[in-house]
């Protein structure tokens, strides 16, 4: 049997983290629901206090996700979900990001350009690669 899976990310604001990662990615935003949203304050199961405005859209406080453009059902998606506490150590998963044939410093330049951090250029024999964090500090790589 095979399962579907998403990748969850903690953060502090997760709608721009969303964002970021869209933009990086190539992917895109999930659009929020407001009828949806809106139903569910009126029958009692959310309130107001559960949403945030991002964009101008209502959109729910706790979380957003990020998909492949297009992408087919099933496809995995990651998830930004708010937490209290500020990220405090290494992560023990993250993601690489495989550029193909673009130039690395440039991508990294542009990356770090939005709020990215440089970390480190490492190897192994033939194939090389950057760390880096996001604009809240979740490392992820960059390859060819």
């Amino acid at each position: 049997m095979s399962y579907s899976f998403q990748v969850t990310v903690d953060c502090a604001a997760p709608h721009p983290l969303a964002d970021w990662w869209a933009q990086t990615l190539g992917w895109t935003v999930e659009p929020s629901d407001e009828a949806f949203i809106r139903s569910m304050i009126d029958q009692g199961h959310a309130s107001l206090d559960d949403t945030t405005t991002h964009h101008g859209v209502l959109v729910w406080a706790e979380g957003a996700a990020i998909r492949l453009v297009n992408g087919p059902p099933g496809t995995p998606r990651v998830l930004f979900q708010r937490v209290p506490e500020a990220k405090t150590v290494k992560n023990r998963m993250h993601l690489d990001v495989r550029i193909g044939d673009d130039d690395l410093e440039t991508v990294r330049a542009a990356l770090e350009a939005r709020g990215a951090t440089y970390l480190h250029t490492a190897s192994q024999g033939p194939h090389s690669w950057i760390t880096m964090t996001d604009p809240e500090g979740n490392e992820f790589c960059v390859s060819r």
